[in-house]
């Protein structure tokens, strides 16, 4: 820790992710969504074509999800980073760079569930959005705070992180009710 004490500290890249907890919560309801429509589709003797273009369209899903799961959180000696993966298009992802010397504040602003996002401010006036759903975001708070002198102390980690605990929740008690009710629907098609 002690050689991150001051801005000019060297620094080696530190990469952090979205936060697993994120991701699964994410990944388990959208395939508890999906997951159902297919067979559905098939009991209820759609058309070919449009079937053709669920399995599209849920293809579609798992890529546009996979993209948004991506972002990287790129910290070094330099400054820091948002990357996404070369394949991911670059009308959809948002990356940005800046180095410790641009960013002079952080500034919070509150969310339409209540909770607070914090926007690293730039000597240009630019204001880009502090990922807060990374996995290790003390650690990364604590290596922006050694770089740019910026106090981050009351910066948490995810303000909603229930929302994710209860969207994890909920998604298992949906996935497990349409597992039970195409069992079920199953069954007395067969029988």
């Amino acid at each position: 820790m002690s050689s991150l004490s001051s801005p000019s500290a060297p620094l080696t890249e530190s990469v952090y992710r979205i936060s697993p907890l994120i991701q699964y919560s994410l990944w388990l309801f959208y395939f508890a969504l999906v997951v159902p429509l297919p067979i559905l589709a098939q009991v209820n003797h759609v058309g070919a074509l449009t079937q053709r273009s669920l399995y599209i369209g849920l293809g579609l899903g798992v890529v546009a999800l996979t993209a948004a799961l991506s972002e990287q959180v790129h910290l070094s000696d330099t400054g820091m980073e948002i990357r996404y993966p070369q394949w991911v298009p670059a009308w959809f992802r948002r990356d940005w760079s800046l180095t410790w010397q641009e960013i002079t504040d952080i500034k919070p602003r509150r969310t339409g569930q209540g909770g607070l996002v914090y926007y690293l401010i730039s000597s240009s006036g630019s204001a880009q959005l502090l990922p807060m759903r990374v996995a290790g975001f003390a650690q990364m708070t604590r290596i922006i705070e050694a770089q740019t002198s910026l106090k981050m102390a009351t910066v948490k980690p995810l303000a909603q992180v229930w929302m994710y605990g209860i969207l994890l929740g909920f998604s298992l008690l949906l996935a497990l009710t349409d597992a039970w009710i195409l069992w079920t629907g199953m069954s007395h098609l067969g029988g």
